[in-house]
């Protein structure tokens, strides 16, 4: 297993009003972040908010190319991001345990925090089809390459862990600093994982290993 100390290449936020961070995902223009009551984006060259829309958003957040998918309590719900409507509603694997979000290979990545377990599951029914097994608390899930990273929050350390998707082995960890938590994960499909901050009100943009 390969380790290094995670690199981090900026901070965004704090943003007026927003005082945690769950679920993070990236349209392939702004990073979305889920604040509580809201889900927000911002332009990730300026750092500035582009758009908010006042939803339940209390923990992973994902984008398909078209929707977001955002879990509030125990449901995951499909949002249209122009006009911020709930197209659609499945209950959440973890019945309100669940953590990150990610959309790959045409199916939901549903991180569960204290069950240590990601589960990927169908978008439109909720039924799970595979469990991923893990050693510590999953916060955020992303896929990226055709791998599957998570980022994971136990006492005060965290770290990203890219994982085999079929086996829950883990391949490689990048160490955040002392005290840095991350609650949502996603990858811009470049160089950047975004990181949401947990309860302090800012975004990273940590260096991804190639």
């Amino acid at each position: 297993m390969k380790r290094a100390q995670a690199e981090i290449l900026r901070e965004y936020g704090p943003f007026p009003g927003v005082d945690q961070v769950g679920g993070v995902t990236f349209d392939g223009q702004n990073v979305w972040f889920a604040s509580g009551d809201r889900l927000n984006a911002f332009d990730p060259e300026s750092g500035k908010m582009a758009q908010s829309i006042d939803v339940a958003a209390h923990a992973g957040t994902a984008f398909d190319g078209q929707h977001l998918y955002q879990i509030a309590e125990d449901s995951i719900r499909k949002i249209d991001p122009n006009t911020g409507s709930v197209l659609a509603t499945i209950p959440a694997p973890g019945g309100g345990g669940d953590s990150g979000l990610a959309w790959a290979e045409g199916a939901l990545w549903v991180g569960q925090y204290r069950d240590r377990k990601i589960y990927q599951i169908d978008p439109e029914t909720g039924v799970i089809l595979r469990t991923i097994e893990s050693n510590r608390f999953v916060t955020g899930v992303s896929w990226v390459d055709g791998e599957l990273w998570h980022a994971t929050w136990e006492g005060d350390e965290s770290d990203l862990r890219r994982v085999d998707p079929k086996t829950g082995k883990v391949l490689e960890r990048l160490e955040m600093p002392p005290g840095v938590h991350v609650s949502g994960l996603e990858s811009d499909g470049g160089d950047r994982f975004f990181c949401g901050g947990g309860n302090i009100g800012t975004v990273r943009a940590v260096r991804r290993p190639r």
